[in-house]
């Protein structure tokens, strides 16, 4: 349900708002996941009351007083599981309530993406609460876990059903070798954000604040109203948690398989990601790395595809292009801003060391967080369509070259005059381990939920 304006947007509300939705993390960082069921509902309510005064507010994201930071979301079943109202659950949108699970077809979690292969307790009713933890050092990090420990220790009805420590890679890099989370879309009513100290370049307009938290109008010029009542609504926003498996192995054998120099094997992965490993983009710097301007986030983003439409430096299917258009698909029905939101990447297990080439069973990968106010036309279209499916480039079944659930029958092409070239038998380079949709509420609305009558 939403209601349609024309007043002006308002200043967002960051002192209500948790901290991981609006601001990146520091670097350097480590931290974990937990994942908790409620069995008892009052008890679950003393858990949030005790836990409330770690969660760190948007506004100040890095806290003098605090070690470090703490964010708490919940699904559908853990907000059952409260005694949060029947009126107020049914208020809720379909893919929450029917959890990832569910609409594992909608998203091509099929083959071994599907969720039959997820780790316990992805999936299935038992996974009621997440955590996210982070800190700058071990020694803070014990200190944040401790009060996580503390806020449910004595309370039996109470119980952690996973666990995952994660951490920054050597240079912000993700396990593929690539420098991540370069970007991400600056929000209506928040000013800019400024990356490792320096404001990123104005070249993207920013997204009105309700495409990402809800009590704000959208991009449609609408302010939802629900969930219900506005006490639980206002300031909150959805995530889609998403654990990947990624077969870096395998990606460095197939560019190596391909090509027929070092120099080219780098040449490949960067068509297909769309950046060189440094994080410049290929919009940019078409021919070569440029690690000075993969590392100056003034620049690294200030780009379009206007002048590049046939793909001749950056290909229609490379990654970035296929998760943000940016405007490559201006003057199509597609508003590519009704399908942003925010991502917040971390990655877990060893990396693999330089040059090897054949699996070593580790489990290693990464956990992404992508937020926001309407997960059907955001995450669900951009993973059904953009990722997955080539028709809006006019690519047929050619699918995102690393998040596409190809089964070793994947194609990727690379634009070239006179003839283009065609990587063929692309294998899958990221096993989904694990997903499920969460609602991160506001502060206010936590102590709402911490104050429920039984």
């Amino acid at each position: 349900m939403t209601v349609k304006g024309s007043e002006p947007s308002a200043m967002i509300e960051a002192d209500d708002i948790q901290a991981t939705v609006l601001r990146p993390r520091p670097s350097p960082y480590l931290g974990e996941y937990l994942l908790l069921r409620i069995d008892h509902a009052a008890q679950g309510r003393e858990m949030i009351r005790r836990i409330i005064p770690y969660v760190a507010p948007a506004v100040e994201w890095w806290s003098p007083s605090l070690p470090g930071w703490l964010g708490i979301a919940f699904t559908y079943k853990g907000l059952e599981a409260l005694g949060v109202p029947r009126s107020s659950l049914e208020s809720f949108p379909d893919e929450f309530r029917q959890g990832m699970a569910s609409r594992a077809q909608i998203i091509h979690d099929f083959g071994a993406n599907a969720p039959t292969h997820w780790e316990y307790p992805f999936g299935c009713p038992d996974l009621h609460v997440a955590l996210a933890i982070y800190a700058r050092d071990e020694e803070n990090l014990r200190l944040v876990l401790e009060h996580a420990h503390q806020a449910h220790r004595d309370l039996p009805g109470i119980s952690v059903v996973y666990r995952l420590e994660f951490g920054q890679l050597p240079e912000g890099r993700n396990p593929f070798g690539f420098k991540d989370g370069l970007h991400n879309p600056q929000l209506e009513g928040y000013g800019v954000q400024q990356q490792n100290g320096v404001t990123p370049a104005d070249f993207e307009k920013p997204v009105k604040a309700g495409e990402v938290i809800l009590g704000y109008r959208d991009a449609l010029g609408e302010i939802a109203m629900a969930p219900v009542p506005e006490e639980l609504r206002r300031n909150g926003t959805f995530v889609a948690f998403r654990k990947f498996h990624m077969h870096v192995a395998a990606f460095r054998k197939y560019l190596r398989e391909q090509a027929s120099s070092a120099e080219e094997e780098e040449f490949l992965a960067a068509k297909m990601i769309g950046r060189w490993r440094s994080g410049a983009p290929l919009v940019l710097s078409q021919d070569r790395d440029d690690p000075q301007l993969g590392a100056d986030p003034a620049r690294n983003n200030s780009f379009c595809y206007a002048d590049d439409m046939k793909g001749l430096r950056c290909p229609f299917s490379a990654h970035i292009r296929r998760i943000n258009p940016r405007d490559a698909l201006k003057g199509d029905i597609v508003d590519v801003d009704l399908h942003r939101f925010i991502r917040r990447g971390t990655n877990y297990g060893p990396p693999l060391p330089e040059g090897v080439l054949e699996d070593d069973g580790a489990e290693r990968g990464g956990v992404f967080l992508l937020i926001g106010a309407h997960q059907q036309r955001q995450f669900e279209f951009v993973q059904s369509q953009w990722v997955t499916d080539g028709n809006f480039i006019s690519h047929g079944t050619e699918q995102d070259p690393i998040l596409g659930n190809s089964e070793g029958d994947g194609i990727f092409t690379i634009p070239k005059q006179p003839v283009r070239r065609r990587l063929h038998a692309l294998p899958k380079f990221v096993t989904v381990r694990g997903g499920e949709y969460c609602f991160m509420p506001g502060l206010r609305a936590l102590r709402w939920l911490a104050n429920l009558k039984s």
